[in-house]
């Protein structure tokens, strides 16, 4: 590949972003790092106009420069509120954008790009990469599990066939390399159930057809969490590299407001006795769910921290607010990462997102799991049988009881001890993987060479 660029002051990395939920977010705390330890090197990063704004409101390096790209959406275009119409529009015309987008970088910086970072959603940006004969690094910013069942999906369709699933959630699979066994209900949504015709599902499919392409896999992840996984997948790519959690070595800047006096009111409660409830920016439990949860808190007595948009709290029992206002804290939003940290947190009650669960690991709190979409179901598959760091509740939906099981077994149960004791362990593994030397600082040195340097 004679046309690489030589010295690393022509070097121009362009880092295109999928700019919903935390994904834009997560991709530019990769490329600061790179910039840090790459201050010859050109970083260019596209995104939304209003995703930009947000995420350049903060001081970033002086070799990483945004690019705004069109949204998709037409001008004049009204939303009709049909779900992941924003992202369908966005991937219709993105390869287009993004291409325009980073001639007019090239034209700008006066350095042809030698790199193509992407968020591995954007599965097309291999394409592009091959056309500009640079090397392709897509990141996937959730954990191996998720990644590992889009890259097998034709071998799951092929093995499972086309048969109706229902009925058949509970069935174990035992033939997805790196997995022990998996409940054919807790795959990823657009591998066998939801509409795989969605734009969205084509990308999963696309994207883990794709992959194998790529020059570099860098994950928000560490090795030590999925080795199995781990070692099957650096066989199916040049690089497969963990180079996370990203919570521990590129925590976003803002995470450590905490407008609501969530801290001062945890340093009033009692060691891990706190339940800290919090699903995250997309995920919500739908009304009657809300109303079991707070019900189960309430019967239970235990002090509270909830995380709860305040246009939801009319959906809560009445009178629940001042019922439970000497032990209970209800705040529009939390500073997640510091609150886990806190001692008074004993469990967290969470959709099992990746981010939530890498924070709770890195903190050694143990999870209770309602999962709702994506990779939430394989996450909590992977937090209650594998890792064993915390439970599903029961039949995947809170109700009063269910909850208050899942309440009574983690914070006075012996299973509960034991589900400590082992979050505390993988604790360990990861504070050695993001350490000196650790897994995952060495992957990123590994990353750094494929991005700034292509010498390997």
């Amino acid at each position: 590949m004679s046309t690489f660029n030589s010295s690393p002051k022509q070097r121009h990395v362009a880092a295109l972003a999928f700019p919903f939920a935390s994904h834009a977010g997560q991709l530019l705390g990769l490329v600061h790092r790179l910039a840090a330890a790459a201050p010859d090197v050109a970083f260019s990063f596209f995104s939304f106009a209003e995703s930009n704004r947000l995420l350049f409101s903060v001081a970033t390096p002086d070799n990483i420069k945004a690019y705004d790209v069109p949204d998709g959406a037409p001008e004049g275009y009204v939303f009709s509120g049909k779900p992941q119409e924003d992202i369908n529009l966005f991937l219709k015309v993105a390869p287009e954008n993004f291409k325009r987008g980073m001639e007019a970088a090239e034209a700008d910086t006066g350095r042809r790009i030698s790199c193509l970072m992407a968020d591995a959603f954007l599965w097309f940006s291999g394409d592009l990469a091959e056309e500009m004969h640079v090397p392709w690094v897509p990141l996937w910013t959730s954990g191996a599990c998720s990644l590992s069942v889009h890259v097998y999906t034709d071998l799951i369709r092929k093995t499972i066939g086309n048969r109706d699933i229902a009925g058949r959630e509970n069935e174990i699979l035992k033939f997805i390399p790196g997995f022990s066994a998996l409940r054919l209900g807790d795959l990823p949504s657009g591998v066998l159930f939801g509409n795989l015709e969605s734009p969205f599902s084509i990308m999963l499919h696309k994207m883990g057809q794709a992959l194998p392409r790529a020059t570099a896999v860098p994950i928000n992840s560490f090795e030590e969490l999925d080795p199995a996984i781990t070692k099957d997948l650096k066989s199916k790519f040049p690089y497969f590299l963990n180079v996370g959690p990203f919570n521990l070595t590129s925590p976003p800047p803002s995470s450590n407001l905490d407008e609501h006096g969530c801290i001062p009111w945890l340093d009033m409660q009692k060691l891990a006795s706190v339940a800290y409830i919090g699903f995250g920016t997309v995920a919500t439990p739908p009304p009657h769910e809300l109303v079991a949860l707070a019900e189960a808190l309430e019967t239970s007595g235990m002090p509270f921290l909830w995380s709860l948009k305040d246009n939801l709290k009319h959906h809560l029992p009445e009178g629940f607010l001042k019922r439970t206002s000497a032990n209970g804290k209800i705040v529009p939003w939390a500073p997640q990462v510091q609150v886990l940290s806190h001692n008074s947190i004993g469990v967290f009650i969470t959709h099992c997102g990746w981010n939530s669960v890498l924070e709770s690991i890195a903190t050694g709190v143990p999870l209770i799991g309602r999962p709702f979409f994506g990779d939430h179901q394989i996450n909590t598959w992977m937090v209650e049988n594998v890792w064993r760091i915390g439970v599903r509740v029961e039949g995947g939906v809170f109700t009063k009881s269910s909850t208050l099981r899942a309440l009574e077994l983690i914070l006075s149960h012996e299973k509960g001890k034991k589900l400590r004791e082992q979050i505390q362990i993988i604790k360990e593994l990861v504070l050695k993987a993001v350490g000196p030397n650790g897994s995952s600082i060495e992957n990123f040195k590994t990353l750094l060479e494929v991005v700034a340097s292509h010498n390997l």
